[in-house]
């Protein structure tokens, strides 16, 4: 059996009902985490799981791992984030390639909807197709075998593991609190442990338009704390690029003990 795995907050509410609607169409089990503290609403169809925030902002860590422990008894656990729509094809080439890599954590490509574009059916989606450049897209029914350093370009928002390889990984570290660094690490740790990165042509996930910020000042907080338990687990800081960005504004500053803020830090909230 194949389990989809979906965190979601009030802010994304309207993504996950259109996921959603799209979902119950497909032969899978629908598990949805609910990361706010109020108490989740209706999901028909679907398990709700509920994880309210922490200390730091919301629990994605911990939310996923939940999530893939509501799904114990599905032998394929494929994760969605709230704003991305699964593409007609997508379950069906993550189980072919789960069959011929069952060993490996599998991504499919990502097309960004452009602002306006909001597909209410899935034969809507392939005619949209324009997977992100910074990852490779192989063709459908191709499925390649990701480099040692292609593994920093694991993104969380589509990807998808057998639970025995869902056990080797341990699931995302819980440490992390709030936005960004948990999908790195466990990237860092896939690799780390020879688990494969497989790049699965044809499972196309489409993410919904949704207003942001470049780089996500809204999680300058959650990026610095969360960069600095990365980079001492592994020795280097991800997300360099934001962090770059940040310190061209002025927010931040490199020093000794590593990144930080020019200024006192305030609260900022987080959303999926």
């Amino acid at each position: 059996m194949t389990a989809v795995i979906t965190l979601c907050s009030a802010a994304r509410l309207d993504h996950v009902r259109r996921q959603q609607r799209l979902l119950t169409t497909e032969p899978v089990r629908r598990i949805v985490v609910w990361l706010d503290a109020d108490a989740p609403p209706p999901f028909p169809g679907a398990e709700v799981v509920h994880v309210p925030p922490g200390r730091h902002g919301m629990l994605l860590a911990a939310g996923r791992n939940r999530g893939a422990l509501a799904a114990a008894d599905a032998d394929l656990l494929v994760f969605l984030d709230a704003d991305c729509l699964p593409g007609p094809e997508l379950f069906t080439r993550y189980r072919s390639a789960a069959d011929a890599h069952p060993d490996a954590l599998l991504c499919g490509p990502v097309t960004y909807l452009p602002e306006g574009v909001r597909p209410e059916h899935a034969d809507a989606l392939p005619p949209l197709t324009a997977p992100h450049a910074a990852r490779p897209a192989p063709p459908a029914g191709e499925n390649v075998v990701a480099g040692p350093d292609d593994y920093r370009l694991f993104w969380s928002l589509s990807f998808a593991v057998t639970a025995k390889t869902w056990s080797v990984l341990g699931g995302f570290d819980e440490a992390y609190e709030g936005y960004g660094g948990e999908d790195t690490d466990l990237a860092w740790t896939a690799r780390q442990a020879g688990v494969p990165l497989v790049w699965t042509g044809g499972a196309h996930a489409y993410h919904q338009h949704h207003p942001t910020s470049s780089p996500p000042w809204q999680h300058l907080d959650d990026i610095l704390r969360n960069g600095r338990l990365f980079a001492d687990r592994w020795g280097f800081w991800p997300m360099r690029g934001w962090l770059d960005a940040f310190a061209e504004a002025g927010a931040i500053k490199h020093t000794a003990a590593g990144w930080e803020r020019t200024q006192a830090p305030r609260r900022l909230s987080s959303r999926p």
